[in-house]
């Protein structure tokens, strides 16, 4: 009896395991589905000036597909990110794509050499008191929100923003 007991367990267990990795294994595909992750939230919209001091509006890039990544010049992960911004933003850009750099609380004299320096470009913004970034609960630096040409947020704080742009883009001529 006593066998057959352990046996038993060592069933149920084995099939609980195999079940819960399996089920992993069908999230672990779903996850990169953009299908799956979307927000479904209207961006909301705003306006903040260039660096030319020109004002700018998110909902004039409606009919677009847009990254805003919230950045200062002094994070480290900001920088690291930028060569890949640029690359996306040449891969994509002539497909309807924009990338919109918002410098959160720096000065337009600091931001300006910073965007000199690493020749940057893709449309930068000054958020000169944060008052976007509170806005949409920015909590760190780099932090992107991918939004649709309908202004809706697709993802927030995307780390895979590369795939989530081909299937954007996927039946888009290049």
């Amino acid at each position: 009896m006593k066998k057959s007991l352990s046996t038993l367990i060592i069933i149920l267990l084995t099939s609980a395991l195999l079940f819960s990795c399996s089920d992993k294994s069908s999230q672990e595909e779903k996850k990169w589905d953009i299908r799956d992750q979307t927000i479904e939230e209207q961006a909301p919209d705003f306006v903040l000036e260039d660096l030319e001091g020109n004002k700018v509006a998110l909902s004039d890039y409606k009919g677009k597909v847009v990254l805003m990544t919230f950045v200062t010049t002094w994070c480290p992960y900001c920088r690291e990110e930028i060569p890949e911004l640029k690359t996306l933003y040449s891969l994509y850009g002539p497909q309807g794509f924009e990338v919109i750099a918002i410098y959160i609380q720096e000065p337009k004299k600091r931001v300006s050499n910073f965007v000199s320096d690493h020749n940057i470009p893709y449309k930068i913004l000054l958020d000169p008191k944060g008052k976007v970034a509170r806005a949409y609960e920015v909590r760190g630096v780099p932090t992107k929100f991918l939004i649709d040409r309908q202004g809706t947020i697709i993802c927030q704080a995307c780390r895979s923003v590369d795939v989530a742009l081909k299937m954007l883009f996927k039946d888009q001529p290049s």
